[in-house]
């Protein structure tokens, strides 16, 4: 088991590689309430274009395949002492983005989306949820491939108490 003072460079890159997991996330949330006439659909765009393919795949069969990637993940890597800690610690908290965008998304469609359905509501909040979700894989991706620890408040707390040396 390696602590958290040596972080090798295929660790980094899979660290960093499973942060396209939250990022599918994000993608898949807001392209439910963004719309072309938002500032920030170029930008959206951009993003998932290339993504494209690989999120048809993720979410295709129902569901059954994001959800057996997640128990993959967790029970492979997050649960394996073997892993080195870095590894499991940022697939812990890609996980956990994943989770809290999830419940964003359930909470949208079953309570919000026949309230706020076509409004500035919307269009703020998927804008929000958008930069948001950008901002935190962004700053984690970099953070990773730096070899330090993304250290997010609430989530990265959750993530130390489940992660173990």
């Amino acid at each position: 088991m390696t602590g958290r003072g040596s972080v090798s460079p295929s660790d980094r890159f899979f660290s960093c590689l499973v942060y396209i997991l939250p990022l599918m996330e994000t993608l898949v949330l807001v392209s439910q309430g963004i719309t072309g006439g938002s500032l920030l659909a170029p930008v959206f765009a951009l993003l998932v274009v290339p993504l494209s393919p690989i999120i048809s795949i993720y979410y295709g069969f129902g569901g059954l395949l994001s959800f057996a990637v997640f128990l993959a993940l967790y029970m492979l890597v997050v649960r394996n002492s073997e892993l080195s800690h870095f590894l499991r610690y940022n697939v812990m908290q890609a996980i956990l983005f994943g989770i809290v965008l999830s419940l964003m998304g359930i909470v949208w469609q079953y309570f919000l989306e026949a309230i706020f359905k076509n409004t500035i509501v919307a269009e703020t909040l998927f804008n929000t949820i958008f930069l948001g979700g950008l901002v935190a894989v962004g700053y984690s991706v970099v953070q990773t491939a730096l070899g330090r620890y993304a250290e997010i408040p609430a989530i990265s707390e959750a993530v130390s108490n489940q992660v173990r040396y």
